[in-house]
């Protein structure tokens, strides 16, 4: 009989059920009696394969969780670092805002829109400027003089662009292997036509498409927008989707009275498909996300990242500060086709803390963009006291490839993954443990029975704190002769965590 072809990753336009999902059959095996729990993974057998390839996967949903003992998924919270930028200029002021972080070799781009927040025109003001601080270790930012625009009587700024365009300019850096030189950063920004009620889906004006070969002098792609349906109020990203080979972007929508995020496709940055609202499994709470600040894994770009700001209207803590009603924090998502999101934690993945001045309607708004310094941790960046004189953006480190993990205390846990092949010749680990806890792995046929030479008792425990440690049996790290069978893999976790795992060359 011919084996069952392996499981690809779908198409971002594709519509599988999302993880989550009570019709999902990992979920319904959950509700089965134990007598039958076996006889009904059995009948799973007849699943494709997952078919990993060499590349990372991150423990940031269950993908590869078939059934768990005693092991779950857990949230890592970001670190908080130092504050990189406060928005001190006349240009800048106390709701800039929508930051964007560009790595380009070894120098890092930090964008913003500069505005006062006051003045006719509010959100749609021409005064608005798109400024660019500039570092080499994603700590250090300094205000590179340009002599570009003219701004409070001086050319003597950091601004590369001005008008309605800079209210939430969004760059990125093109990796599109067909890109010109001349376009290896691109960007969206735009807004809603003035005086048009947004709330009630009137027409847009739109986001309009922009491009630079060195990130500092810009310019339209069209004179016309090349995203016209949306709400386009706050940041709307945009990237290059190298597991897909097209561009993707994540715009901001209104959904039954509440602020949520679309995806859309483009093969060329300009004609771009319609728009499918984000979608979520039965249960998980529909509540406002104001921006999104999606990316692609860097070490794993089929997986999309997001660090929505969540916002609460109704929520005041402390009145007496300046700005309206509300108060924000930063959640975690992730997708792997960019339409069906996975939320798992529902709880913050950044909080406002113990500073009353996080606690004002707009801070906590994670930038998008992620910085990789070579030295084992992530960069991501945050703002804090919006409307206040000292807005700022603070700096956030996670462990690389550490946003979740699967989990397991003292007592020990353990999980096995759904049928899988893989094209490398060693298991590598990103993992920790305590100093008495530990990780082991026994590799199975696709019945759940352990081949010879890869049981537990042929596994040496592993513990320590490595971003890639290679999995090592009694008989040594060599998997070649494994290589494209389907197998599963049954880890046992005792006070640890399994942040990624991966079959290399």
């Amino acid at each position: 009989m011919r084996p069952p072809k392996p499981r690809t990753f779908p198409r971002l336009d594709a519509r599988p059920p999302p993880r989550g999902n009570a019709t999902h059959p990992m979920h319904l095996l959950r509700l089965l009696a134990p007598a039958t729990l076996f006889t009904a993974i059995i009948s799973l057998h007849a699943a494709p394969p997952i078919a990993l390839g060499t590349r990372w996967e991150l423990f940031v949903d269950e993908f590869l969780v078939a059934t768990k003992n005693g092991a779950t998924l857990k949230l890592h919270e970001p670190v908080r670092r130092e504050i990189v930028l406060t928005t001190d200029q006349p240009w800048e002021g106390p709701t800039s805002a929508y930051f964007s972080v560009i790595q380009d070799g070894r120098k890092v781009r930090l964008y913003y829109r500069g505005f006062a927040g006051t003045g006719p025109g509010g959100d749609h003001s021409d005064a608005q400027v798109t400024c660019v601080a500039e570092s080499d270790d994603g700590i250090h930012f300094t205000r590179p003089s340009l002599g570009l625009i003219e701004a409070h009587g001086s050319k003597s700024n950091n601004i590369v662009w001005r008008g309605v365009e800079s209210h939430n300019f969004a760059p990125f850096l093109d990796t599109n292997p067909a890109t010109p030189p001349d376009a290896r950063y691109k960007a969206l920004g735009g807004i809603k036509e003035p005086g048009k009620n947004w709330h009630q889906g009137a027409t847009p004006g739109g986001l309009y498409a922009f491009a630079s070969a060195d990130g500092i002098h810009w310019r339209k792609l069209k004179n016309e927008p090349v995203i016209t349906k949306g709400a386009f109020d706050s940041q709307n990203l945009a990237l290059w989707d190298a597991g897909r080979g097209r561009y993707a972007c994540f715009s901001r929508i209104f959904e039954k009275g509440v602020r949520a995020i679309q995806s859309s496709t483009s093969a060329d940055f300009l004609a771009w498909s319609d728009s499918v609202s984000h979608r979520y499994a039965a249960g998980v709470p529909l509540e406002h996300f104001y921006t999104s600040a999606t990316i692609a894994c860097p070490t794993a770009p089929h997986l999309f990242l997001s660090f929505p700001k969540r916002f609460d209207p109704k929520r005041t803590k402390f009145p007496g500060l300046p700005g309206g009603p509300g108060v924000s924090d930063a959640v975690f998502m992730s997708s792997r086709d960019g339409v069906n999101w996975d939320r798992p934690f529902l709880d913050a993945w950044v909080r406002p803390g113990p500073d009353p001045k996080n606690w004002t309607e707009r801070s906590n708004m994670t930038a998008c963009g992620l910085y990789d310094g070579g030295d084992g941790e992530w960069s991501l960046y945050i703002s804090e006291h919006y409307r206040q004189a000292d807005h700022r953006i603070r700096r956030l480190t996670v462990r690389q490839q550490g946003f979740a993990s699967m989990h397991a205390g003292a007592a020990g846990g353990e999980f096995t993954t759904p049928p899988l092949t893989f094209a490398g010749k060693k298991l590598q680990l990103n993992y920790a443990t305590s100093i008495a806890g530990s990780v082991r792995i026994e590799i199975q046929d696709e019945q759940g029975r352990p081949l010879p030479g890869f049981a537990f008792a042929d596994f040496p425990e592993l513990y320590g704190d490595e971003l890639i440690a290679t999995a090592k049996w009694k008989s040594g790290v060599d998997l070649s002769a494994l290589r494209g069978q389907p197998v599963r893999l049954r880890i046992r976790l005792k006070d640890a965590d399994l942040y990624a795992l991966r079959f290399a060359e």
